[in-house]
């Protein structure tokens, strides 16, 4: 026949939906596909007389659709799907996620979890994603030999991470990355600094230009919770947005994921700047971070994409499930039913999300010209039952509020199928389980040994030093604590310092007494104006006991850690999970002395939590052997003479103790 042209593959038999620029459906259409790429759409009739393929498909009346677009996520940890979940975002991250993925993330963990994922995407019709994570060469691998297509990007935090130990490292890593990958026809490397507030200013400029040296994507996480907003005011004296503006990063091509506490000027900004975002309603939900202003997004002319986030947050990577969550949740954050309506939302997940990762000339909508990336849908499942013809845009209602990802039976990518009748042609799913449940094994056996030792859970916060600090230490009632100057002038004292303060102290207390427990303290400087120019933080955990009692009930205790508490009391209640609390709060006056050549200190306190009548004295000193230990005791019996203190006014307990009877436990919050 005269004109005909030879072609690969002719899809018919099908609505196809093409997400093209006029939203155009073929109830009755066909798709025609040459090599990697697609060649035509239209009528099924039109095209059969055009065109003569290697191979027709005929489709049996299911829906034709681009590929789904996951614009977020973090694939290598679908490893660690539904790990410790039920958690704040900080606590779930920085308590459980990062300790874990810094002893278990290898390259063959991350070849591992990115293949895991690749299958359970191709499964649910994705066809493209953008990821960020660790060892990204290798998740680049294993999305090339799945045969999908990724905008991939290196993590880089300020601190050291799985893959390096410092940021520069991480830089020159990604370096190398994107120069190996440059210009592969399925995957776009990328640079991905994880966070503004896991960067520094140097580290965000450094990601900008090497982005725009190379012309890639930077990927990113911005103003996901509220706590990250509130202490970036704090800390830089202006919004996130802003501040990454300043530090340039928004001159590269950026995509931003969450984006949940935006405000009007923000969303002006990332406007301006070409800036393109992802909504990723799910994890928001699930880690409490809010809802993001999607609708304002929109009607402000953002590029918004649809992502499922990571599968440890979400829990799956299913891009049905996200579409229907982003439509409904808009709608009742709005009070406005006509907000984000069904066709706008699978243009999200397909089109403008190809353009949310800046590969929307491949990708994205099904039209001559375009990479073959398709899904095909069976919407003739129970719950897709019945269908109407009245409404035009039906079929997007159809997609968005009743589609289950299971309904996708064949999935293209590139030009070629990675899902035939749903059997996964590009990877071997029932190895993959295999894999999958040894690393949880090992992941169960780390966790569940931590979780059963208090310092082993401090010790994995991360960025904290074991250190232990022996002390002898006497405390007494004081009868006024102008009877301290009887020490402070006497002939072998020399005061080094002194210090004014209020403390404010949490103890963690546990069933297991043996397993210690833990303080957390903030010192409120107090200058003598009785202005606060500094607030201190410190995490100790010590031992309930004491080490031994010399005479004078003075004694030797341990804090087996101590250091700077880089949390928030909220951050440890949650993540400690204590069985009680118990809190203390003083007005302390401290002198650093030198007592006969030896250091001591001395605190004079008043309790305002409990309200305990009178003034209370310790005096304490750092200690490091048995003899040492025994000649300081013998130098605070003394001091105790000169200051006159009455030898029945000494208890032999730790404040904590001591002010128990005082009050009731208090029940932990949240825990």
């Amino acid at each position: 026949m005269a004109g005909v042209q030879q072609i690969d593959t002719l899809l018919v038999d099908a609505m196809v939906v093409t997400m093209n620029d006029a939203f155009d459906i073929f109830p009755d259409g066909a798709v025609a596909i040459r090599g990697d790429s697609i060649v035509d759409v239209g009528p099924a009739q039109d095209l059969t007389a055009k065109y003569r393929a290697a191979e027709t498909v005929a489709c049996g009346g299911r829906v034709v659709t681009p590929g789904l677009v996951n614009a977020h996520t973090h694939t290598p940890m679908t490893l660690l799907r539904g790990l410790a979940s039920d958690r704040r975002l900080d606590v779930w991250l920085m308590g459980y996620m990062m300790p874990v993925e810094r002893e278990f993330v290898s390259p063959e963990f991350c070849r591992l979890g990115a293949q895991l994922a690749c299958a359970e995407m191709i499964r649910g019709g994705v066809t493209a994603f953008a990821d960020m994570y660790y060892f990204e060469e290798e998740v680049a691998r294993a999305t090339a030999e799945a045969g999908m297509r990724g905008v991939l990007g290196e993590t880089i935090l300020k601190f050291p991470s799985p893959d390096a130990d410092s940021y520069e490292d991480a830089l020159a890593y990604t370096r190398g990355y994107i120069e190996r990958w440059l210009g592969h026809p399925l995957i776009v490397p990328a640079v991905a600094p994880h966070a503004p507030y896991t960067a520094t200013p140097e580290l965000l400029r450094a990601c900008a230009e090497l982005a725009l040296e190379f012309d890639v994507p930077v990927l990113t996480h911005i103003a996901e919770t509220r706590q990250e907003v509130e202490d970036n005011r704090r800390a830089n004296n202006m919004p996130v947005v802003p501040w990454v503006k300043k530090q340039g990063l928004l001159d590269a091509k950026v995509l931003a994921a969450h984006c949940v506490h935006l405000d009007h000027g923000e969303i002006h900004t990332f406007k301006n700047h070409g800036t393109t975002v992802v909504h990723c309603p799910t994890s928001n939900l699930k880690l409490a971070s809010g809802i993001a202003p999607i609708a304002e997004m929109l009607a402000h002319g953002l590029t918004v994409g649809v992502g499922t986030d990571g599968p440890a947050s979400n829990n799956n990577l299913d891009m049905f499930e996200e579409m229907h969550l982003a439509a409904i949740l808009a709608k009742g954050a709005t009070a406005d039913p006509t907000v984000l309506p069904a066709r706008q939302v699978f243009n999200m997940a397909t089109r403008m999300g190809a353009q949310a990762m800046f590969i929307d000339h491949l990708t994205g909508a099904l039209e001559p010209g375009k990479r073959a990336d398709l899904a095909v849908i069976d919407l003739s499942a129970l719950h897709n039952w019945p269908r109407f013809t009245m409404d035009a845009d039906g079929v997007y209602a159809q997609l968005v509020y009743a589609a289950q990802s299971g309904d996708v039976t064949d999935v293209m990518c590139n030009g070629r199928w990675l899902m035939r009748d749903r059997a996964l042609l590009t990877l071997d799913e029932a190895a993959l389980r295999a894999a999958a449940a040894e690393v949880a094994g090992r992941i169960d056996q780390f966790l569940i040994a931590r979780e059963g030792d208090l310092l082993s859970k401090l010790v994995a916060i991360g960025g904290l030093e074991r250190e232990e600090s022996f002390e002898i230490q006497v405390k007494s009632r004081l009868d006024g604590p102008e009877r301290v100057r009887r020490l402070l002038d006497h002939p072998d004292t020399v005061v080094v310092r002194h210090s004014h303060y209020r403390q404010y102290d949490t103890y963690f207390l546990f069933g297991d007494r043996t397993q210690g427990r833990v303080r957390y303290r903030e010192d409120n400087f107090i200058n003598p104006p009785g202005d606060v120019p500094i607030v201190r933080s410190r995490l100790t955990f010590t031992d309930e006991g004491k080490e031994r009692e010399f005479s004078d009930a003075i004694m030797l205790s341990r804090s087996r850690f101590i250091a700077p508490a880089s949390h928030s009391r909220r951050f440890y209640r949650e993540y400690f999970r204590p069985d009680c609390e118990r809190e203390l709060q003083k007005e302390r006056r401290r002198w650093h002395i030198d007592y006969k050549g030896r250091r001591f200190y001395i605190n004079v306190d008043t309790f305002i939590l409990p309200p305990l009548p009178g003034t209370f004295l310790e005096i304490k000193s750092r200690t490091w052997s048995k003899n040492d230990a025994e000649e300081k005791a013998g130098l605070v019996s003394e001091m105790l003479n000169i200051l006159g203190v009455d030898r029945a006014q000494l208890f032999h307990e730790e404040y904590v103790n001591f002010a128990q009877d005082e009050r009731a436990d208090a029940p932990a919050e949240g825990g």
